[in-house]
């Protein structure tokens, strides 16, 4: 497996990076919007074969490829899986020429200065290591900005980066993904601030270094451009964050050089009920309408 060729694909391509990547948390709520009821299973690891169920039949319709579907962010408990009878990491870069990424923090701590960090990552190392054993090219990691304070804003993209550069020293490309939550109402405000502050910690990158940044779709279009442009950024890519599909299609086709990671809204419409051919359909309408938000920019 190229990471090189990887790379190269992440940079060049005309498409997005799916993001399925549901945890602890969020998997029942996931799960719901699926159609299957918390009443449908008794336990954790009944709940995890059914997401599991759901990403790997995502994975494996026709139409998620690497033509449009550039790269897929994972579960942690996902990528030990296998999918197509390969473990998940092969299974998308040698199968579907998708670029595996993986989820690596552990939640989010308790609300300090308007901002939620991530809680403490101790076995980060270990799970570094094991990723990229398995094939794993980058990382995927974030928090939720929920005021404008400068203060917390910065303290989210200083620990942001911190992490990021463990993650760079395993040879892997970390997402620093730093969420702006959609309805605050001095959201504009904050990402003025959030862009400040995370062009200050690129600017401090060694010159070989490179990081992906995951951002909430901003009020001010291209509001994010120098940050697209930067020598250390590979990509900028766009989380969903609330929005439903069709409006953050709009925004995101309104941002220049900013591809889509979405994932509620890359799922919105899938059901475990529709048969092969409905949720094939679904998920490649889907796929289709988040790759032409994608390129529009």
């Amino acid at each position: 497996m190229s990471q090189a060729e990887q790379r190269q694909k992440l940079r060049e391509g005309q498409g997005f990076i799916a993001a399925l990547d549901q945890s602890g948390g969020s998997t029942p709520k996931a799960l719901r919007l699926y159609g299957v009821e918390e009443s449908e299973y008794a336990s954790d690891a009944e709940m995890f074969d059914l997401i599991h169920a759901m990403r790997a039949r995502i994975a494996q319709a026709p139409a998620f490829t690497g033509d449009k579907v550039l790269g897929a962010i994972l579960f942690e408990m996902t990528m030990d899986r296998e999918i197509g009878g390969k473990p998940a990491p092969d299974f998308l870069w040698q199968e579907r020429g998708v670029v595996p990424f993986l989820k690596v923090d552990k939640g989010l701590a308790d609300s300090t200065d308007g901002v939620k960090l991530m809680k403490p990552m101790p076995d980060l190392d270990v799970l570094l290591a094991r990723g990229a054993k398995a094939g794993i090219f980058g990382t995927k990691m974030r928090s939720v900005i929920d005021a404008a304070n400068p203060a917390g804003i910065d303290a989210v993209v200083a620990q942001q980066f911190e992490v990021g550069r463990q993650i760079i020293g395993h040879g892997l490309v970390p997402i620093i993904e730093p969420e702006v939550t959609i309805s605050i109402h001095d959201k504009a405000e904050a990402e003025d601030i959030l862009r400040a502050a995370i062009l200050a910690q690129l600017d401090a990158l060694p010159e070989d270094h490179e990081v992906m940044l995951k951002l909430t779709l901003p009020e001010a279009d291209n509001l994010y451009e120098a940050l697209v442009n930067h020598p250390r950024v590979l990509r900028v890519v766009a989380l969903s964050g609330g929005y439903s599909r069709e409006e953050a299609n709009a925004r995101l086709a309104r941002n220049t050089g900013v591809i889509a990671s979405f994932s509620r809204a890359l799922t919105e419409g899938l059901s475990a009920r529709q048969s092969d051919a409905e949720f094939n359909a679904t998920i490649a309408k889907s796929i289709d309408d988040i790759h032409a938000a994608s390129v529009a920019g």
